[in-house]
């Protein structure tokens, strides 16, 4: 689009990278040039999220935009996710992008993060739901359209018990209060298969439930 800024997209796999595509495609001066995702190259997951990379191949197909992966190892040191997500960050701005945007909210210490290894490569960081009312902001996802899966969920903060389900008004009425309603601060992750971003609900289903320390984790699997 002539005249718009051409925009990255960190994409988690979950709802808030999911509701952060939809207001940035409904602004006029952006163009969403693609998604950009974090893998644990060892395991072909998201990395914190732990879904399958055939799963974001199918989101990036759905939404119609093309997937940039930023590969790194199981133990990765911050030197090397750095090192990893700069080289394809600078091949983007090769290629004419200018900012990247993320589904961030509140979390401070994120954000400053954030902002000062972009600005190092000259790249503008851009947080489309900074600040939203994240009670308010969940119920307008769901009352969307907006289906996802929780696929993780930090024992610690949240029962496990709540692994697997669906991300809705009856989940959102179950949450403790002192549970983000939008899980910002880590307590679960969820994975979106269906909403108006995407052009056809995604085909999933709930696999193998898997605990790891503090957090449980449902491996999302396709069904066709």
């Amino acid at each position: 689009m002539s005249g718009c800024q051409k925009v990255l997209l960190a994409w988690s796999s979950g709802k808030d990278s999911a509701w952060s595509l939809r207001t940035l495609q409904r602004r006029g001066d952006i163009d969403v040039a693609g998604l950009l995702t974090t893998f644990n190259r060892d395991a072909g997951r998201v990395s914190m999220h732990a879904v399958r990379e055939e799963l974001v191949q199918m989101q990036a197909c759905a939404v119609g935009l093309p997937l940039h992966k930023v590969k790194i190892p199981a133990e990765c040191s911050n030197n090397q996710y750095e090192a990893a997500m700069d080289k394809v960050l600078s091949r983007a701005k090769a290629a004419g992008v200018t900012a990247v945007a993320f589904g961030d909210l509140f979390l401070e210490d994120v954000r400053r993060y954030r902002e000062e290894r972009l600005v190092a490569i000259g790249i503008e960081p851009l947080f489309p739901l900074w600040g939203l009312d994240t009670h308010a902001l969940a119920r307008e996802m769901v009352h969307a359209g907006l289906k996802a899966h929780i696929t993780s969920v930090d024992t610690q903060q949240l029962d496990a018990r709540f692994a697997g389900r669906t991300f809705d008004d009856e989940f959102l009425g179950d949450l403790p209060a002192a549970v983000d309603p939008c899980g910002e601060r880590g307590e679960f992750h969820t994975f979106a298969y269906e909403g108006p971003m995407f052009a056809a609900p995604l085909a999933i289903t709930g696999g193998e439930v898997m605990t790891r320390g503090q957090f449980v984790y449902v491996d999302v699997l396709p069904t066709s």
